[in-house]
């Protein structure tokens, strides 16, 4: 068609400016103005990437004054359009000049860009019908947030985080030993009420020296972007209330405690779920509570969910472990003796489903009380079960278990699971080696001793660096070099010979020390070695231990500062050098459990050189004499040090470190140790710890989850994605792909790719191995929001094929539909759970009959070949005519399906929310742990998803007219 001033045209590849007006045609230019924009451009006329927008009968055109004219007549005269009809509100019959079109109007509806040329290619057709495919299963699937983070698949970890992560405001104290992931359970937790909706707002509560593990785990593992907040933070706001600005929050426990104005700012904002770390820090008394206890009780009564964390639930005092049960049901657990009484039942319900759990005969006392607990018909089917087959003894079992496991005790408030019940730990090996103390060394820490009186010294900064010598040689010989000196530098170098090319973590206090063992390896030895200490940024830590951990062209050792035992995981290693040891019996634990981890699959060697009667040689001796802390998880350390540290700190003032006194000193720890160690495992609540574990539904978790890792489906449908949005991409060597962002992308911003590229992997093993790589999962915001950039835009919603099939006559024409069932509700409603946007497939020929049925879409999209430009418009304007009714009877066939889906929908959901609520109900009877508010966010839900399941509506998301040719 030839130019016109006047007439209107739409650009192909910029449609978002509106309607074009044609202002001149010159030689071989035409200028077109984007009123809508304010834009001009000029275009070569022989190559222009416009499209002439033309209205037929029955059409619907919008002017700019706003009213609508069902078109009646069209008229032209000299290449420009006059629309006649009748204006939709006042039924006045009027004439349109196509020149007064609006301005702003856009064909993203699929008819409507077909049927004026805006086509897209077959590949982006295809990305589209995958993207709503994808949407679908995902938004059915129970796994949704609990798949998607950069962690192992751990069973009772990720049973905890299903279990708690899919309650409405969950409140529960999660209470695992150390090394068992409270971090990661509540990751995991957070995740999953985000993804789902259930929570949109989070509040972390830390201590100050975890504020920025938590920082860098949050966004490394879950892709979450939390927001420190301190006095600076809050005084650069310029917002009224400085929390407001942000729904993922991070604040130390002191900050709130110690600043009353900007605790008042934090209580005043709406949460959904607080979680707070290090839980047993909050005192308690029943006479006094401590200013960090009140603020968090607070804070606990007006926010919905509720996650404490702590290692030690009962070990800092029993009424304290009340005191934080407290704070999560005051209803419930709002006397101490009454709490004291029910707890001294669990041990009886323990021992029956011990019973049970061992498919043993009940003893008289043992029957009885399953009688009170369940019902005696309960009692008298596992009774006949004993003598039945395998498969109704387990049946039996599990039936009886899950009842009293749901039923009784804290199991629905508190999670705690043990190494006792929790396996896969790697065994630890202990290659201890003492050295003679370099007299430098010496003489140094004589000075020390000299120079102070004893309480001086004991109060000054370095009394503490008498476990690192090198840290005081330095201080007093300031131009010195002490790796020169100190044969733990060539015992290193020898150790790291005889290992060959295997893997080595060493750590020690200081940063200093790390360097300059860093140093003195490449200089001496040439040793390839990398760095990670608190003065380098996150960027620059990743950059090492990414270094550490790749397999080619790497670094054979790590050297860690302290930092370097705060949630890293370097479980790939096997090795570890403590250059120096912690007094904290908690660092030490941490330390080793930089690769003491589940799923380590080999024996963790843990090598120790210390100095021979010196204060380190005490340590040693206190640590695997008095604890076995290096070879067994020492869980009563930090009570021993905190009731002994006295006398240790005694005997180094004294430099007895290996006299009768240190003897006994070492002897009464082992007892105190081995007592509480008896008090603990005597006090286990077994019932807990069985649920906790999660049994058999743990494992089947870590299945589904593996199986949806091994599918190929993802790494499909992203590839897809790189390829039609036009992302650079460069295979790795370890399953990984560099990702850089090019000139030709179809979207200036693709979601989570930087400006400097990044790059993924869709391996969770190579993943974990190198946290620097983005793991993608479905959960995934590039992946997600790679979805929604297709399906909130018009992205492949038009297309056109040519099909070569001998036995259709050439001219046969098809029209394929893809519309969607699908409702807006509000997402803590999880309406895709039992509605999710459904996709309906119709595919109708000439005469309106949908042949969808009979030709696989799979079969179609392999036979199908492109068209060119000027071709499609051809087909387009031959074909208009007969494409539109059929659109009609397509809309007509989807809609005949919806009634179906809608019914199934209902079912489903009826079926699942009355099952879980008459649970709910049957529970409350019994433990009170259940809240009522859990039972009636169930029953609201259930009213409100009827409404938005019965008010759902077909939606048109793409077309595509199929052309046979010869």
């Amino acid at each position: 068609m030839a130019f016109q001033v006047g007439q209107r045209w739409i650009s192909d590849s910029e449609s978002d400016q509106g309607l074009g007006t044609v202002t001149a045609v010159e030689g071989r230019f035409v200028s077109i103005v984007f009123t809508a924009t304010g834009d001009m451009r000029q275009y070569a006329i022989k190559e222009a990437p416009l499209t002439r927008v033309v209205f037929a009968k029955d059409d619907l055109v919008p002017s700019h004054e706003g009213w609508l004219l069902r078109v009646e007549q069209v008229i032209e005269s000299n290449g420009v359009f006059t629309y006649e009809g009748k204006r939709v509100d006042t039924q006045e019959h009027v004439a349109l000049k196509e020149v007064m079109i609006d301005h702003f109007i856009k064909f993203n509806k699929p008819q409507d860009r077909l049927l004026n040329g805006q086509v897209d290619r077959l590949d982006w057709f295809r990305l589209r019908k995958a993207s709503l495919a994808h949407q679908y299963q995902q938004q059915k699937s129970h796994l949704t947030g609990l798949s998607g983070g950069r962690v192992s698949l751990i069973p009772h970890q990720l049973y905890i985080a299903d279990e708690v992560g899919s309650r409405f405001a969950p409140r529960v104290l999660l209470a695992d030993e150390v090394g068992l992931g409270k971090t990661i359970e509540a990751g995991l937790i957070i995740h999953q009420q985000l993804v789902t909706g259930r929570a949109q707002r989070v509040l972390v509560i830390v201590p100050d020296s975890l504020t920025h593990q938590w920082l860098v785990e949050m966004l490394r593992r879950f892709n979450l972007a939390f927001s420190i907040f301190d006095e600076s933070r809050c005084q650069e706001s310029d917002q009224e209330n400085p929390f407001s600005e942000e729904q993922l929050v991070l604040v130390n426990l002191d900050f709130i405690a110690n600043n009353a104005q900007w605790y008042e700012s934090i209580i005043a904002e709406q949460w959904d779920l607080m979680v707070v770390d290090e839980a047993h820090h909050l005192a308690w008394q029943p006479e006094a509570a401590s200013i960090e206890y009140l603020c968090i009780e607070q804070l606990a009564q007006t926010i919905p969910g509720v996650l404490l964390l702590t290692a030690t639930p009962d070990q800092l005092g029993h009424q304290g472990h009340f005191a934080r049960l407290k704070l999560l049901d005051p209803d419930r657990f709002y006397d101490y003796p009454t709490f004291v009484e029910e707890e001294s039942h669990y041990a009886e319900v323990a021992a029956v489903a011990n019973a049970v759990l061992a498919r043993q005969s009940l003893n008289e006392a043992q029957s009885n009380l399953l009688t009170n607990l369940l019902s005696a018909k309960d009692c008298e089917l596992y009774a006949a079960s004993l003598i039945a087959d395998e498969a109704t003894q387990l049946d039996a079992q599990n039936k009886i278990l899950d009842q009293l496991l749901d039923r009784h005790g804290t199991g629905r408030i508190l999670f705690r699971n043990s190494r006792n019940t929790i396996k896969g730990f790697p065994k630890r090996l202990l290659h201890a080696t003492s050295l003679a103390m370099p007299e430098q060394y010496q003489e140094s820490i004589n000075n020390l001793f000299a120079d102070k009186a004893q309480d001086e010294f004991v109060a000054s900064k370095r009394f503490g660096l008498l476990h690192t010598p090198e840290s005081l040689y330095d201080l007093e010989s300031a131009n010195a070099d002490w790796t020169k000196i100190d044969p733990r530098v060539n015992y290193l170098i020898e150790l790291l010979q005889q290992l060959d090319k295997e893997k080595l973590l060493v750590i020690c206090a200081h940063a200093q020390t790390a360097i300059a063992l860093e140093e003195a390896l490449r200089v001496k030895e040439g040793i390839r070695s990398a760095v990670f200490h608190e003065g380098l940024s996150i960027f620059e830590r990743d950059k090492a231990a990414a270094y550490f951990a790749q397999e080619e062209d790497s670094a054979q050792v790590l050297l860690c500062s302290e930092i370097g035992s705060e949630g890293r995981n370097f479980q790939f290693a096997h090795h570890m050098v403590l250059f120096d040891l912690p007094t904290n019996p908690d660092l030490l634990e941490q330390r080793i459990g930089r690769l003491d981890r589940i799923g380590q699959k080999q024996t963790i060697n843990i090598h120790v050189p210390y100095f021979e009667h010196s204060s380190q040689a005490l340590l040693f001796n206190w640590y695997q004499q008095s604890l076995q802390a290096f070879e067994h998880t020492c869980i009563t350390g930090r009570t021993v040090y905190e009731k002994y540290h006295k006398q240790f700190t005694e005997l180094v003032v004294n430099q007895d470190f290996d006299g009768q006194a240190a003897q006994s000193f070492i002897e009464q720890c082992h007892q105190y140790h081995l007592t509480i160690k008896k008090d603990l495992e005597s006090g286990r609540d077994k019932l807990l710890e069985l649920n906790s574990s999660g049994r058999g539904k743990a494992q089947a978790l870590v299945e589904e989850i593996a199986t949806i890792d091994n599918d190929t489906a993802l790494p499909t449908f992203m590839f897809q994605v790189f390829d039609v949005f036009g992302v650079g991409q460069d295979d790795k060597s370890d399953n990984a792909i560099a990702l850089q962002p090019t000139e030709h992308m179809l979207s200036a911003q693709f979601p989570c790719l930087p400006e400097d590229g990044t790059t993924v992997t869709f391996s969770r093993d190579t993943a974990l191995a190198c946290e620097d790589y983005q793991l993608l999962t479905w959960d995934h915001p590039m992946v997600t929001g790679a979805m929604d950039l297709v399906l909130s835009d018009d992205v492949g919603n038009a297309s056109i094929g040519l099909l070569k099939n001998p036995a259709l006559p050439a001219g046969t024409f098809f029209i394929e539909c893809i519309f969607t069932l699908g409702a807006t509700a509000p997402a803590a409603l999880q309406l895709g759970r039992y509605l999710p946007t459904t996709p309906i497939r119709v595919l109708v020929d000439k005469s309106g009959n949908n042949l969808a049925d009979k030709v696989p879409e799979s079969v179609l999209d392999k036979q199908l070949t492109p068209v060119k430009k000027q071709v499609a418009l051809q087909l387009v304007k031959a074909l208009k005519a007969a494409v539109i009714p059929l659109v009609t009877k397509a809309e007509a066939h989807a809609e005949a399906m919806t009634g179906e889906i809608k019914a199934t929908a209902q079912q489903a959901m009826e079926e699942a929310l009355s099952q879980e609520v008459s649970r709910l109900k049957a529970l409350a009877e019994i433990n009170p742990s259940v809240r009522q508010e859990e039972i009636d966010f169930i029953e609201q839900k259930q009213a409100s998803l009827v409404h938005y399941i019965a008010k759902s509506q077909l939606n048109f998301e793409a077309i595509r007219l199929i052309v046979v040719t010869e």
